[in-house]
């Protein structure tokens, strides 16, 4: 929450936290009478009153009904207003930037997907993410000033003290020095860069598989492996933002890759990205299919997983070559987490992207089974749960929650 003016303890910070706590319980709840709010506030009914006028009056609060149905006279039902503020996430891939905008209540009012061509000048960097953000807007039936503000996931990260993108080389045109400044003119308003893994994370940890987690480490696994790490409950960057860039890992079984920013592969990623999925399934005779590296690696273990399945479930040892594919893609990914395990010792691990969770419980169970032999600490692992753009609705998530400290606090 942003910092309080006033004293700690004066009746202007305690009404402050009053009403940031019934805010929050009408996000929880959807609606809520006046009494409901008493009762999980522990403020009394004229307490309670004040606080749903004062809200109101600020344009954070509507009156949205009555409750039926219920003895005794029907009661006054309150919401928090939508309308209080909007907020804009971008997705940025080499193929696409996906957008969208959502009211402060969390739901998304309006979408865009642009498609981009592979090579691009900053110039048009800026100029397709501000047309990606206005395609939105318009979806949403709002104006570009009616944001309150923007966070864009990207692979790679800023670098804070260059403000260039790192660890991205194959984003064509996001590379300029001067890029942030372009786009902070272009889009003059609360603009915030993050990883798209990272934002990813952050999707999982607020609504899926690591919600009540503080302390947790989300392998992604798509057009390239990436990793995000919580600890404390916070997302922990690194001094450059290349924090999580496990993709270049050194490991066991791979060349040593020099020079990798260059290469713009490593290790990790030729053990277990979507690449070593194809590698492995051709030299086990199986055919792999004509798509995009990641959805070809996506299918194959799907099918995999799919027959392995289908073995244990006639009470058979799964058997043949895509029950190796999916052993073999196992220890792949073990080796890898061994390291992260070693160096973090986190409480969970969140397998995610479409190439990892293709391979279902099958390869998670495997991956569990393999990183137990290979490392001290046995963290739990479990499959990613947001499975619908989760880079976008981690941006909306971020965005959400800095808004609404600013938006939600009363006492300035």
């Amino acid at each position: 929450m942003a910092r309080m003016a006033g004293t700690p303890g004066t009746p202007r910070v305690l009404r402050a936290m009053n009403d940031r706590a019934a805010l929050d319980l009408l996000l929880e709840h959807g609606t809520l009478s006046r009494t409901r709010i008493g009762k999980l506030t522990g403020l009394s009914k004229p307490t309670a009153s004040q606080l749903l006028a004062r809200l109101e009056a600020a344009g954070l609060v509507l009156a949205t009904g009555t409750t039926a149905g219920r003895p005794g006279p029907n009661a006054q039902l309150y919401s928090v207003n939508p309308a209080a503020a909007y907020v804009a996430g971008l997705d940025v891939t080499t193929e696409r930037i996906r957008a969208a905008v959502a009211d402060i209540t969390g739901r998304t009012v309006g979408s865009f997907r642009l498609p981009t061509p592979r090579r691009r000048t900053a110039g048009n960097a800026v100029e397709q993410v501000v047309q990606a953000v206005d395609g939105a807007v318009k979806a949403a039936g709002l104006s570009r000033g009616d944001l309150h503000r923007i966070v864009i996931g990207t692979p790679g990260a800023f670098d804070p003290s260059t403000g260039r993108l790192r660890y991205a080389s194959h984003l064509p045109g996001w590379h300029s020095t001067s890029l942030l400044d372009e786009m902070a003119a272009a889009l003059p308003m609360p603009l915030e860069y993050d990883n798209d893994v990272n934002l990813a994370a952050v999707a999982e940890q607020r609504l899926g598989a690591a919600g009540g987690h503080d302390d947790f480490v989300m392998l992604w696994n798509e057009e390239g492996i990436g990793a995000a790490i919580v600890i404390g409950g916070r997302l922990h960057r690194g001094w450059t933002g290349g924090a999580g860039e496990v993709g270049f890992l050194p490991v066991p079984g791979t060349p040593l890759v020099r020079n990798v920013t260059k290469a713009n592969n490593g290790g990790f990623q030729e053990l277990a990205g979507c690449n070593a999925v194809l590698r492995i399934a051709r030299e086990l005779g199986i055919e792999v299919p004509e798509a995009s590296l990641e959805d070809a690696a996506a299918a194959l273990l799907g099918t995999a997983a799919a027959l392995w399945q289908e073995a244990e479930e006639g009470g058979q040892d799964p058997a043949g070559p895509y029950a190796d594919l999916l052993r073999r893609c196992a220890t792949g990914h073990a080796v890898g987490l061994a390291s992260l395990v070693a160096v973090l010792d986190p409480e969970l691990i969140v397998l995610a992207g479409n190439v990892t969770v293709s391979g279902g419980e099958p390869l998670r169970a495997l991956i569990q089974a393999e990183l137990a032999e290979l490392a001290v600490p046995r963290p739990r692992l479990v499959l990613g749960t947001i499975h619908l753009h989760p880079v976008l609705s981690g941006a909306l998530e971020s965005a959400l929650a800095t808004t609404r400290d600013e938006v939600f606090d009363t006492s300035r």
